[in-house]
């Protein structure tokens, strides 16, 4: 049997009125409601990606690239290529931020730096306790290890 005959049948069978309806694409199952999560996934991919892409690229104050970034701009930048919008500074893109635990990090979720309550610097999770960041002037766009434990964690929505 052919994927062609397997679709009607299988949403004749749920029913056009059903509260919750499949549809079937090339043989993967698609349910209401999860599609934002996978997006999210697909974005925090792509963003830990573009911020990679970027490896070399020098510090500049207040730069949102494309060859020249502040940390702020570089996840901005990052996050805007894959299709989601951020705001500006550190501090307002954790504001905008869903709060997670660490144990809930994942491939590129934000890392906000911070001192007491104010966020001073921020980077785009890249697994294993590291991150993409573009660190201050005189430094280029790199891959490092979170050097402190004063970070809290934001995933983009």
């Amino acid at each position: 049997m052919t994927a062609r005959h397997r679709v009607p049948s299988l949403i004749t069978r749920a029913g056009s009125a059903s509260a919750l309806t499949l549809a079937v694409v090339g043989g993967t199952v698609l349910v209401p409601g999860a599609t934002d999560q996978a997006e999210a996934a697909t974005a925090a991919t792509k963003a830990v990606q573009i911020a990679a892409s970027k490896k070399g690229s020098p510090y500049k104050y207040g730069a949102t690239g494309p060859r020249r970034f502040d940390c702020s701009g570089l996840t901005l930048y990052s996050y805007k290529r894959a299709g989601k919008k951020l705001p500006r500074t550190a501090a307002a893109q954790y504001n905008k931020t869903r709060h997670i635990k660490a144990s809930q990090r994942k491939h590129g979720d934000l890392v906000f730096f911070h001192s007491g309550r104010s966020v001073y610097h921020v980077g785009i999770y890249a697994g294993k306790g590291r991150i993409w960041h573009s660190p201050k002037p005189g430094s280029k766009v790199r891959l490092e290890k979170i050097w402190t434990r004063s970070v809290w964690y934001g995933r983009v929505r």
